[in-house]
């Protein structure tokens, strides 16, 4: 049988979730306590499966290098989730959220997989209320929803700008109840580096104290990835400055299939870097979409005098401001999706109307003078003020903006020291998801048996590009509601294996080899760290391998990025010691994987000759400069086999995507 084999059920869409679900096989209740279960990652998609399988029985070991769960990525999470609910009665549906997802993704992916996403959306929330996370909520007591980039209907739920760190703590307490009832065992402070598969199955992992740098085995019936995703491969992203991609890529060189590397999304709405020593950008939510106009002005001496201190933003007449969302695309103003919001933000700059006095002048400026006014004067009517003044207006509407994003506000005041009520805030697009990761089958399986893939760390049902609030949504149902059945599947041939000893020779080579990577970083006498490495590297991908691509730059990072691997090997100095906390060395593993998977992406990117959501290249842009897709040769996912240490050896294999619900059509938001 194919490595590729998606295992997509039979039958009409609507139906395969359910039918497949009723014809797998399962573990009883009584044969659960024999099977074990390693789940690497906590944050939503590891917290909310390993709380799930433990509720149902399974012995689980759960890992993550946080000092808590509750440190997870996830935690930063601003603006909501999704969900077909149709609370506000505006059309959203099962199919609605279907058809978005896959249009906001470019028609790049999987059908079935994300008509089941869609299918378990509403179950998310009923589950996280029952938890208790204080969702946002309208004048009568319902739950609140609000809108977000590349959709015309209001299906995000939130909690002011808390959202992923509530949802979270839900997850959390679900683990804690396991954890205190013995059958979670969890693993603070422990890092992953290794897969060790016992006859070609995933039956443990190696892994580091990363207090005592103790090396430890531990085995399971079967393996668990949740570790997120890869953006900090780019050294400067909205993600943790820990976020790795070194789970994946251990897997990957055991014999995960990598798919679609190159779909990275470039967030819009993100505080523009301010220098060259700078190590960690902010996002500000997209929901701040909702409230605020994205604008530049329109007379490029108005920016010049922007970015000299000469003119302040208030300052600019509405009729000299360009709000260029609206003009290009006014079906969807600035609430087109991610990729496209970037794109226009980059043509603005790169045309000189930037904002920011950085070294780059790349900022536009996102404005809620607009809300302010119109919430204002609702207020006052609300309120039967007759004739209110300017500065009551100001006041009502300002009061409803802080109520929705007070604590987004307060963050962004924080860092840059601007008032946003008076100033509008600075913003430009980064690094901040990716689409890409191990391929998984509709089981959620690698192509590794018993090794299990979920939330960021596969390569998604987002296909091309993420809509917002999708994260969590994939995250959470992947967790709750699809991995505890079709990991069931899998486990039922298991009841009688008893444990897996950790004593043998897969684990001693696995173990072994771990030492001398271990050995070779603290003996190695280099001259440059670990950051130095990372930051040429970052400095490659954002420029070749980021928002804009050419096939000329792509090839020439792919060289530039094999100097660097050499120069890593034979230069890097790691200071510390060996057998203690040595954040330096944990830093070297991570990035010697960043490099290999920048190379891969710059790979897959030069590849894939044409332009869709999150991959743009150049060369195929239409003359108004929209992504133009490929569809006869490309409508694929690239998935690629590891070959070895020179990673341009590496063999590409295709799953080719079948769309029988939806027409694929060209994504205008026009």
């Amino acid at each position: 049988m194919s490595k590729l084999d998606s295992k997509i059920p039979a039958g009409p869409l609507a139906d395969k979730w359910t039918n497949h679900k009723n014809h797998m096989n399962l573990v009883s209740p009584n044969n659960r306590d024999k099977i074990d279960v390693i789940v690497v990652g906590t944050g939503l998609a590891g917290g909310s499966a390993a709380a799930t399988l433990a509720e149902q029985g399974y012995n689980v070991k759960a890992f993550c290098y946080q000092d808590s769960p509750r440190r997870a990525h996830s935690i930063a999470a601003q603006g909501g989730i999704n969900a077909a609910k149709n609370y506000q009665g505006d059309g959203d549906s099962t199919y609605r959220l279907f058809y978005d997802t896959i249009k906001g993704g470019d028609y790049r992916s999987r059908e079935a997989n994300v008509y089941r996403l869609a299918e378990v959306s509403a179950n998310i929330i009923d589950q996280c209320v029952s938890q208790g996370v204080p969702f946002g909520r309208d004048y009568g007591g319902q739950l609140d929803n609000r809108s977000f980039g590349g959709v015309q209907v209001k299906r995000t739920f939130y909690a002011k700008g808390q959202t992923g760190q509530q949802l979270l703590l839900g997850a959390y307490s679900a683990m804690s109840r396991q954890i205190g009832k013995g059958r979670i065992k969890m693993y603070n402070r422990h890092e992953m580096l290794d897969l060790v598969l016992v006859d070609g199955k995933a039956r443990g992992i190696i892994a580091r104290n990363l207090v005592t740098g103790e090396i430890e085995r531990h085995s399971a019936h079967a393996v668990v990835i949740a570790s997120g995703g890869y953006g900090n491969v780019y050294f400067l992203s909205t993600n943790a400055m820990g976020s790795n991609v070194s789970a994946a890529w251990k897997i990957h060189k055991k014999g995960a299939y990598f798919a679609n590397p190159c779909y990275v999304q470039i967030h819009p709405t993100c505080i523009p870097v301010h220098g060259t020593q700078q190590s960690k950008l902010t996002l500000m939510s997209e929901s701040l979409r909702n409230s605020g106009r994205i604008w530049v002005p329109k007379n490029i001496e108005d920016a010049v005098a922007i970015r000299e201190g000469k003119l302040k933003a208030e300052n600019i007449a509405p009729e000299n401001r360009d709000y260029y969302l609206e003009r290009r695309y006014p079906a969807f103003g600035n609430l087109v999706p991610r990729d496209v919001a970037s794109r226009a933000a980059k043509e603005r700059c790169d045309a000189g109307y930037g904002i920011e006095n950085n070294d780059t002048k790349e900022g536009v400026y996102l404005d809620f003078s607009t809300e302010i006014q119109k919430k204002g004067k609702e207020a006052a009517i609300e309120k039967n003020i007759h004739n209110p003044t300017e500065q009551q207006i100001y006041d009502l509407g300002k009061a409803w903006i802080e109520e929705k994003y007070g604590n987004l506000f307060v963050m962004y005041e924080k860092i840059t020291g601007e008032n946003p009520y008076v100033t509008p805030m600075k913003i430009y697009p980064a690094v901040h998801y990716t689409m890409g990761g191990v391929w998984v089958d509709y089981n959620l399986q690698s192509t590794i048996p018993g090794c299990f893939v979920i939330g960021e760390a596969n390569f998604s049902d987002h296909g091309a590009n993420r809509l917002g609030a999708s994260a969590l949504m994939q995250g959470l149902a992947d967790g709750y509601f699809v991995l505890p059945y079709t990991i069931a599947d899998y486990l039922s041939a298991d009841i009688r294996t008893g444990a897996i000893p950790t004593n043998t020779a897969e684990f001693d080579q696995a173990e072994q080899e771990v030492n001398d990577k271990v050995n070779f970083f603290m003996t190695n006498k280099g001259s440059h760290s670990v950051d130095y490495f990372h930051k040429k590297l970052g400095h490659i991908m954002w420029n070749k391998v980021g928002m804009g691509r050419t096939p000329e730059g792509l090839r020439e990072a792919i060289q530039e990025i094999d100097e660097v691997k050499k120069d890593f090997w034979q230069n890097v100095k790691v200071l510390g010691e060996a057998n203690s906390m040595n954040p330096e060395l944990e830093k070297a593993f991570r990035v010697a994987d960043f490099i290999e998977l920048g190379q891969l992406m710059a790979m897959d990117a030069l590849n894939r000759e044409e332009s869709c959501g999150g991959h743009f290249r150049w060369d195929h842009a239409t003359p108004e400069g929209e992504a133009e897709r490929d569809d006869e040769l490309y409508k694929f996912v690239s998935t690629w086999e590891y070959q070895g240490n020179d990673i341009k050896q590496e063999v590409l294999h295709k799953e080719d995507l079948i769309y029988e619900n939806i027409e694929v059509k060209t994504r205008s938001y026009k």
